[in-house]
């Protein structure tokens, strides 16, 4: 995907694309969910699913040092696993990341719908009951051919454009926090007891993480890996750029979700509680209820920019993954095909405008399209601690610019994370995502087909860990307990416990069966090309 006229992107602009990413719709929403659902104890559930994110980060830091290329994440799997593993993984990444794109312009469409202008009473009809209506859609659309063609051109119209989005992306919510706090600080809402600051209890605290949107808000790390090749410096930036923005990013969230708490009036919330409010522009209703309507006002402005910019930087990894999926030889070879002048997969962009323009015609809420990414992410994720130590054993002579010392016990750590995120979203959400993943097995099966069922019992092999995997999870979703909507069979906190333990089981038997395929040897040929010591 290298092009003479490709732009090499340096740590400040990798950062800021990132952000770009990162500081989206979950801003504007997740501080709200998270509440409705844990109270004040929300707060926490921003940390945990920081940290589920990071240590998954942690692996894919190796990684994609080793193998710095675009759409990364894509096709890791396949490097270690064979085609069938890389293409449950990459589908599974894929279907989140086109989800992204159309709910970054349902949380700008939703914002639109609650103008409190007379001249805009015409927005209201956007949304009904929390769904975005046939009228919000159409705009809806808009803004995702927007997304698009601001990639169509050049990655330097990309970076350029979203450097500087980003930076509003930052001071906008900073602003937020000092106006609101200054207009109305209220500490004792955090309680003064266990129960007035848990008072849902402590499941919610996990639920939130997946069901409020907040590993959703954090997922966009991936930016840095998919982007692969086209950093400057990748054995030291792709590190950087991910520490740097996923703790940039962490700070402002939880300082968010501190401000949502202490800005409610005691008295509003006495008559209320914390599930009370019903919100359709979270942080803009709340100054509104505060009285500071120049702000409100920004924050309408900001619930254009804020979807934008992720919006723009995911359409970018989107084409991009796409891209990658079709060298794994399972979907059209036409998708993956390179614009020559511009070093971008156009075809696949416009397929992702397509697809996504479809996906939000049947998920038409922000709080469904959350969870859907959430659960997918999580599931594509699964693969990166175990291809990590998997390619220790397989290639320890491969170049390694990035080598984590502490990659023997944070790979099985995240691989637990991951697992009890997974199960967190809920049932049946675990269900339906994977069914959805499923949908890509026909295209699988039907090129295994075209190319003689080459390796394909081998590769099913090294994929069985998965497959019983996605059964056992989807098992214990239904059968766990009734905190995460399961049948009670197991109870909570047990629950996490059976999961922990059959996770590490899972984490190991997919790094026994990982196994040298050709796709190894494509990855041997990249690996060739890593500069151990990179200036460019």
């Amino acid at each position: 995907m290298d092009s003479k006229n490709t732009t090499k992107i340096g740590l400040f602009q990798l950062v800021m694309l990132t952000l770009g990413s990162l500081i989206g719709s979950g801003w504007l929403f997740g501080s709200w969910e998270a509440t409705k659902i844990a109270g004040p104890a929300a707060i926490i559930s921003w940390v945990i699913g920081g940290v589920v994110i990071a240590a998954i980060a942690y692996d894919y830091v190796e990684i994609g040092a080793m193998f710095p290329e675009a759409g990364g994440m894509s096709r890791y799997a396949q490097y270690s696993h064979g085609p069938l593993l890389g293409f449950i993984a990459s589908w599974a990444n894929w279907i989140s990341l086109i989800t992204l794109i159309p709910i970054e312009a349902v949380a700008a469409v939703q914002y639109m719908s609650s103008w409190p202008w007379s001249w805009a009473n015409w927005t209201h009809a956007f949304l009904k009951n929390g769904a975005i209506t046939t009228s919000g859609l159409m705009v809806v659309f808009v803004f995702i051919l927007v997304f698009t063609l601001l990639n169509f051109w050049s990655v330097k119209l990309l970076t350029s454009f979203t450097s500087l989005i980003s930076i509003l992306k930052i001071g906008v919510p900073a602003l937020t926090i000092i106006m609101l706090t200054v207009s109305g600080f209220y500490p004792q809402n955090y309680g003064h007891s266990v129960h007035e600051f848990m008072p849902y209890g402590s499941a919610p605290i996990f639920a939130a993480t997946s069901a409020a949107g907040i590993i959703f808000s954090f997922n966009a790390f991936q930016t840095v890996i998919n982007m692969g090749s086209e950093i400057k410096k990748s054995r030291k930036n792709i590190g950087r750029g991910i520490f740097i923005s996923l703790l940039i990013s962490g700070i402002i969230y939880i300082l968010l979700q501190s401000t949502y708490i202490t800005s409610m009036k005691p008295s509003t919330l006495a008559s209320t509680g914390w599930s009370g409010f019903d919100f359709n522009s979270p942080f803009a209703d709340l100054a509104i209820m505060l009285g500071i309507r120049w702000l409100s006002v920004l924050l309408y402005m900001d619930a254009f920019v804020s979807p934008v910019g992720t919006g723009v930087s995911f359409a970018a990894s989107t084409g991009r993954a796409l891209y990658a999926m079709e060298s794994n030889q399972h979907i059209p070879s036409f998708i993956g095909k390179i614009n020559q002048k511009y070093g971008i997969p156009r075809v696949a962009m416009i397929v992702n405008l397509v697809l996504s323009m479809l996906m939000v015609s049947v998920f038409r809420s922000w709080s469904t399209l959350a969870t859907v990414i959430s659960t997918s992410t999580l599931i594509a994720y699964l693969t990166g601690p175990v291809t990590a130590v998997a390619f220790r054993k397989l290639a320890p002579n491969f170049k390694r610019p990035v080598k984590l010392k502490n990659l023997g016990w944070m790979a099985p750590l995240s691989f637990v994370l991951a697992s009890l995120a997974i199960y967190w979203a809920m049932w049946p959400t675990t269900v339906e995502v994977i069914l959805v993943i499923l949908i890509g097995l026909p295209f699988y099966f039907y090129y295994e087909y075209r190319a003689g069922y080459v390796d394909t019992r081998k590769a099913f092999y090294s994929s069985m860990w998965m497959i019983i995997y996605l059964i056992f999870i989807s098992i214990m979703s239904y059968i766990g307990s009734a905190e995460f909507n399961g049948i009670n069979w197991i109870h909570y906190p047990w629950d996490f416990v059976v999961i922990a333990l059959a996770s590490l089981a899972f984490y190991y038997w997919g790094i026994k069966t990982a196994h040298v395929f050709p796709d190894f040897y494509q990855a041997k040929k990249l690996n060739d090309t890593v500069k151990m010591n990179d200036d460019d």
